[in-house]
C-alpha cells in the first residue's frame, strides 16, 4: 500500500502549470464530497452501498441526480445519492444547496466592510471565477433582514447604569428622490462595564419627539433601568428622556458643548479657549468649575459673551459627572464611546453614496456592527466602583 508521500507524488506528477493543480482540487473534491454523501445515505440506509441483498430490508438505493454547487474551486457538478422511497436528506450538501466552502460567509464579510457589489464580485472572481453575480450577493445579503429584525426587537437587559444616544445621516433613495435620513442609535453600558449597541431606528429627521419613541421601545423591550443618559445638545431631549425614565441623570455631552462653543471663535483664539474651557468640566469638584466658568466670563465675555452664558444655561445637563470619581467621568460626560462606533461606521458607509432603501441600510449598519463588537472584550476602565456609586445613588433617588 503506498504511503501519503508516494500518492502525492503520483497525483501531482502530471500538475505543470496553475490550473493543472485548480483541475487536480476540483476533481479531489467532487470525489470526496460524492463519497461523504453516499456515506450519508449508507448511515440513513443502515448498509453498505455493496452489501448482500438479505442485507437490505425496505427502502434501497435509487441513482443519483445532478447538481451543481459554487464551491472554492469553482463550480462543481456532483452525483447526489437518493434513495427510492424519497427519505434521504443530504447534511453535507443540503437539497436546496448551491453554495459550498462557507462563500455566504465571506459575501457578508465583504458586504460589512462597505465594499459595494461590484467591489465583491471582483474580490472573488478569482476564487469562483464568474459563479458570484449581483444577484446572489444580493439574495445572500438580503437574508440579514430577518437577522437585523429579530435583533431589533430582542429583549435587553432590565438595567444598563450608561445610555449615549446620538445618530448620524445618510442618503437614501425614496419615491424617486434622494433624501437625507437620520439613523438613531442606543448604545448602552451593561452592569458588568461592557458596550452593547442596544437598537437602530431611522425618520427623515433627528428629533426630541422621535427620540421619545425610541426610548419607550427600549422601555417596552425590557429596559426598566438607567442611571445616566449621555446625550448631545438637542432641543427637547431631556424632557424626552424625563418622560420614560425619571429618575436618570441627563448628562449633556461635553465634547459637543465644547464644539459649540469653539464654532465663532477665530483659529487664533481657539486654543485658548479651549484651555480655558477645559479647566472648568477637568475640574476636581463642581465647586472648583463654578469659579473656573466665572474665570472664563471674566477673561472671554468681552470677545464672546455667549459662551459662558450658554454654559450657565445648561449647567444642570453638564455636570451631573462631577458626582462620580475622577477615572469613570470621562465615559460619563462624552458621546466618545458611541462617536467613536459612529466614526467606524461612516468608514463603512463612505462608499454607499446613496442606499436604495431603508432596508440596505440597517442591512450594513448591522452587518459592521458585528464586526466593530467584536472588539468590546473589555468593561469601562474602573467600572466596578463607579457600579458602586451608581446603586447608592439610585437606591437613594428611590427613597
Amino acid at each position: 500500500m503506498k504511503n501519503t508521500d508516494d500518492l502525492i507524488v503520483e497525483l501531482t506528477k502530471n500538475c505543470k502549470t496553475q490550473e493543472d493543480f485548480n483541475d487536480l482540487f476540483r476533481s479531489l473534491k467532487k470525489r470526496g464530497l460524492e463519497a461523504a454523501l453516499s456515506g450519508e445515505l449508507t448511515e440513513h440506509l443502515g448498509y453498505d452501498k455493496h452489501s448482500r441483498s438479505t442485507a437490505r430490508k425496505g427502502n434501497s438505493r435509487n441513482g443519483y441526480s445532478k447538481k451543481t454547487v459554487t464551491t472554492a474551486q469553482g463550480k462543481l457538478e456532483l452525483e447526489i445519492p437518493r434513495d427510492r422511497e424519497g427519505e434521504f436528506e443530504p447534511q453535507l450538501v443540503e437539497r436546496h444547496q448551491t453554495r459550498f466552502d462557507g462563500i455566504d460567509e465571506k459575501i457578508t464579510s465583504l458586504y460589512a466592510r462597505g465594499l459595494s457589489v461590484r467591489d465583491i464580485q471582483e474580490e472573488l472572481s478569482d476564487i469562483y471565477g464568474d459563479g458570484v453575480s449581483a444577484t446572489l450577493i444580493s439574495n445572500v445579503t438580503n437574508a440579514v433582514i430577518d437577522d437585523v429584525k429579530a435583533w431589533q426587537s430582542r429583549a435587553l437587559e432590565p438595567l444598563y447604569p450608561i445610555l449615549y444616544l446620538d445618530c448620524l445621516v445618510v442618503k437614501v433613495r425614496q419615491d424617486k428622490r434622494v433624501i437625507n435620513k437620520a439613523v438613531y442609535l442606543a448604545l448602552g453600558v451593561d452592569a458588568d462595564g461592557h458596550k452593547e449597541l442596544l437598537g437602530m431606528w431611522m425618520s427623515q429627521n433627528e428629533g426630541a419627539k422621535f427620540w421619545l419613541g425610541v426610548l419607550t421601545d427600549l422601555k417596552n423591550r425590557g429596559l426598566e433601568n438607567t442611571f445616566i443618559v449621555c446625550v448631545d445638545g438637542l432641543s427637547g431631549f431631556p424632557e424626552a428622556i424625563e418622560a420614560v425614565y425619571p429618575k436618570a441623570q441627563v448628562q449633556s455631552c461635553i465634547v459637543h458643548k465644547v464644539r459649540s462653543s469653539l464654532k465663532y471663535v477665530s483659529w487664533k483664539q481657539r486654543k485658548q479657549v479651549a484651555s480655558d474651557l477645559r479647566k472648568i468640566y477637568a475640574a476636581d469638584t463642581i465647586e472648583a468649575a463654578e469659579l473656573a466658568l466665572e474665570d472664563f466670563a471674566n477673561q472671554w465675555d468681552d470677545d464672546f459673551p455667549s459662551i459662558s452664558q450658554s454654559w450657565l444655561k445648561d449647567w444642570e445637563q453638564l455636570t451631573p459627572f462631577f458626582a462620580y470619581p475622577k477615572d469613570i467621568r470621562k465615559a460619563i460626560y462624552t458621546t466618545n464611546a458611541i462617536e467613536s462606533l459612529n466614526m467606524s461606521l461612516r468608514k463603512v458607509i463612505k462608499n454607499k453614496r446613496v442606499f436604495p432603501s431603508d432596508d440596505s441600510v440597517f442591512k450594513l449598519i448591522y452587518l459592521a456592527m458585528r464586526n466593530i463588537s467584536k472588539k468590546w472584550t473589555m468593561p469601562i476602565h474602573n467600572w466596578k466602583p463607579a457600579m458602586n456609586q451608581f446603586m447608592i445613588r439610585f437606591d437613594q433617588s428611590q427613597d
